[in-house]
């Protein structure tokens, strides 16, 4: 007869007391493990080692010197290379005169790498309390110190808060236009009520009216499409023009005053 094969003995579990020991060992081994952490992060933290020792300044720096970065954004900076807050200090570099955009990356074990993005101009930005800024290509509107800027022929753009990108957009639009009448245009506005408003190189002014973009480039160009035949046969300069009617236009040249239908109109 077969013999059956003995099972193990079941585990006896531990006295309590020993479980007791057991558990306040791993607790206070935990406890050990934390504080050993703490103290290495607080090594780390005021380690000279780890003082930040330079900057290295990339991309676009035409507007200011590699030293001029520094000299404004350093002082602005605290901490070492482990507590250093990165978003602190991209804003401490994109306060620098000129710069739009600073991308800040840190460098074992002590340095920084910044990368930045210069403003390129596109026109004036004038204020009704004289204190003109600048916009750049973007349309964004931004302060410098107005006698960095060499180009003297930036259009000047007049509108309300936040329109900065809008008139921007309108201005390139209308360039090309005036351009087809030999006309550069040096001021454009817009009201509050958004009417907006051009100044030519040759002192002239032109309502261009309200409404969107598409609305206004229409009425320029059945305006640019027919002035020039008036001024031929006056032989005078335009004076002033507005828009703002709905079959035609109303002008104005230098010593006559007179309306003329848009080619829209005399088609009908």
């Amino acid at each position: 007869m077969a013999r059956r094969p003995r099972l193990p003995a079941k585990p006896q579990p531990l006295p309590a007391d020993v479980r007791l020991m057991r558990t306040g060992a791993s607790v206070l081994f935990a406890f050990a493990l934390l504080a050993f952490i703490g103290l290495l992060l607080t090594w780390a933290l005021r380690a000279p080692l780890f003082t930040l020792r330079g900057v290295r300044v990339e991309g676009e720096v035409a507007r200011n010197s590699v030293t001029t970065i520094r000299a404004n954004a350093m002082p602005k900076l605290s901490g070492n290379f482990f507590s250093l807050d990165l978003a602190q200090a991209q804003e401490a570099f994109q306060s620098v005169p000129w710069v739009r955009r600073a991308a800040v990356q840190r460098v074992w074990p002590n340095r920084l790498a910044v990368r930045l993005e210069e403003h390129h101009v596109a026109a004036w930005w004038h204020q009704e309390d004289g204190d003109d800024k600048l916009v750049n290509v973007q349309g964004e509107v931004f302060e410098a110190n107005p006698g960095d800027v060499e180009d003297e022929n930036l259009p000047v753009l007049q509108g309300p808060e936040g329109s900065s990108a809008s008139m921007l957009a309108m201005y390139r639009r209308l360039v090309p236009a005036f351009e087809a009448i030999g006309a550069s245009i040096e001021t454009l506005a817009m009201s509050a009520r958004g009417s907006w408003r051009a100044e030519l190189d040759s002192g002239a002014q032109v309502e261009l009216g309200r409404g969107g973009e598409d609305e206004v480039m229409a009425r320029v160009q059945a305006f640019v499409g027919t002035v020039p035949q008036l001024t031929a046969r006056y032989e005078r300069p335009l004076a002033y023009a507005d828009l703002r009617h709905a079959d035609g236009y109303a002008l104005r040249l230098k010593g006559i005053g007179t309306a003329a239908p848009t080619a829209a109109a005399g088609r009908k």
